[in-house]
């Protein structure tokens, strides 16, 4: 039976709908390779939104697109959990936005930068952010490995531009290795990224807000002893990396890094929440690396992980996270 539930937006479709719980499309699955964390995240959110406050219908792009244009109506609010291409690179936004549906985090554009490595780089140099040297290769590219490792210098960091999780991403230290580096990255999309190795500890750092944004406590990422760096299985696998939250770094590291996560977060036109990955070299400079605008959901990802220390438990930060992606829409 109806019953009493604040308009949600200037949409004239969701007024004289009022139904106590907000009706939220739970939208993961997805054509990346990210799909298997997507849903798996996807368990988690379900399980943790508050079942008297949300009626919650799961929804996957891969088979579920026109299912969500046809219920349009039905639906006041989608939680995005999709990684990687066709779902943190702007498409899915764009589609939300045609069907004037809210939804948590960033917009077309904003997802769309931080997706594209070499562009997210570029902003961070003009808004003063520490990053590596690097160039970025295509199919077309005439640059040989030996050229590009006379001008980076090795070790060098080989990944895909445009692709989340690690997927694709080498560490070459040698010729060689550059060069198989470079197939493997291209098989991942058009262009590479190869950058310059910056040994030291991996630090990330999330942060949360619309137009007021607050830094969440930094996490320091210690892959296994079996793995050369922090790769897809490293990151999904139990047990197979050490997290430790808050980082063990002193105050100005914490605030510097803070700081930058602030800034990347700004620099990319980002919205709601987003996490910036850096290493801390072991001259102890902070080097930013990229930014996660839809970070893993899991109650033990990294983003929930800091989220908790910093006073949000995870239903609570799914609620929070809803109520930015409310707000002004």
């Amino acid at each position: 039976m109806p019953t009493y539930r604040k308009n949600l937006g200037s949409s004239g479709r969701r007024k004289g709908m009022d139904e106590k719980r907000l009706k939220v499309a739970l939208v993961a699955g997805g054509r990346s390779g990210e799909r298997e964390v997507s849903l798996m995240g996807a368990a988690g959110v379900e399980k943790s939104l508050d079942p008297e406050k949300y009626d919650v219908t799961r929804y996957d792009p891969l088979t579920d697109l026109a299912k969500i244009a046809a219920n349009k109506d039905n639906i006041d609010f989608a939680f995005l959990l999709l990684h990687g291409l066709w779902g943190e690179d702007g498409t899915i936004q764009g589609f939300f936005d045609l069907l004037d549906i809210p939804y948590q985090g960033s917009g077309v554009l904003g997802s769309a930068v931080a997706m594209d490595k070499n562009l997210a780089k570029k902003l961070y140099q003009l808004n003063n952010l520490p990053v590596a040297a690097w160039q970025v290769i295509d199919s077309k590219s005439t640059d040989t490995p030996d050229e590009i490792a006379a001008a980076l210098g090795l070790p060098l960091v080989v990944k895909p531009v445009s692709e989340g999780s690690s997927l694709g991403m080498t560490i070459a230290h040698n010729i060689a290795e550059l060069g198989v580096g470079i197939t493997k990255g291209l098989k991942h999309g058009s262009r590479v990224m190869v950058e310059r190795f910056v040994k030291g500890r991996e630090i990330t750092v999330g942060v949360i807000g619309n137009d007021s944004v607050d830094p969440l406590p930094l996490i320091e990422i210690i892959p296994g002893k079996d793995f050369a760096f922090f790769d897809y299985k490293a990151k999904y696998e139990p047990g197979a990396t050490m997290e430790i939250c808050p980082a063990e770094v002193d105050e100005e590291v914490t605030e510097k890094a803070q700081l930058y996560g602030v800034a990347a977060h700004k620099a990319l036109q980002l919205r709601g929440y987003s996490r910036t990955d850096m290493i801390l070299s072991q001259e102890n400079e902070l080097f930013v690396l990229e930014t996660n605008t839809i970070p893993g959901m899991t109650p033990t990802s990294l983003y929930p992980q800091a989220a908790a220390e910093y006073g949000l438990d995870f239903p609570m930060l799914l609620e929070r996270l809803i109520e930015l992606g409310l707000e002004g829409r």
